[in-house]
């Protein structure tokens, strides 16, 4: 039940920006978990939640491991300079890149520590991504095309 609860509150703080542990304990029960305050204020600590500071001027609870700029930089541009299309089916991501590039994307996908993704696999020019859900691969497809994006404007 712990694993359980653990995974959904992961699920729900990488999908919304959730401010308070009164917020994270109504979704929670939305979902199906009846917890106490005193078990959500232990699970944070289990998980390592910290707060992070949104564009809006308010704190939410994150993992700490976000996929920004800061990530892109570390990336050398790997992104923009080898990357064709990203597109997903179902809770696979496709990568589509330049001819002998993708085990550097992927190595760089995988130093990402993106949530949802379970792992990676590369060849010469198509990484395919493995993400936890359908909703994880729309989601990391989407942040992969803003990395884009910001590197080629």
């Amino acid at each position: 039940m712990k694993k359980r609860r653990h995974a959904k509150i992961l699920e729900l703080i990488n999908s919304g920006e959730i401010e308070t542990q009164e917020e994270l304990q109504s979704l929670l029960y939305k979902a199906g978990f009846e917890v106490t305050q005193a078990t959500i204020s232990r699970d944070i600590k289990e998980l390592r939640l910290v707060k992070e500071l949104s564009d809006k001027g308010r704190y939410y609870y994150s993992t700490g491991k976000k996929a920004g700029l800061e990530a892109v930089r570390r990336t050398g541009g790997i992104f923009g300079d080898s990357i064709i299309s990203v597109e997903y089916a179902i809770n696979i991501v496709c990568i589509k890149c330049f001819p002998g590039m993708a085990v550097a994307v992927c190595t760089a996908v995988d130093s990402m520590e993106w949530s949802g993704v379970v792992g990676t696999i590369s060849g010469d020019d198509t990484i395919f991504v493995l993400c936890k859900t359908p909703d994880f691969a729309k989601i990391f497809t989407m942040n992969m095309e803003k990395i884009l994006n910001v590197k080629n404007s």
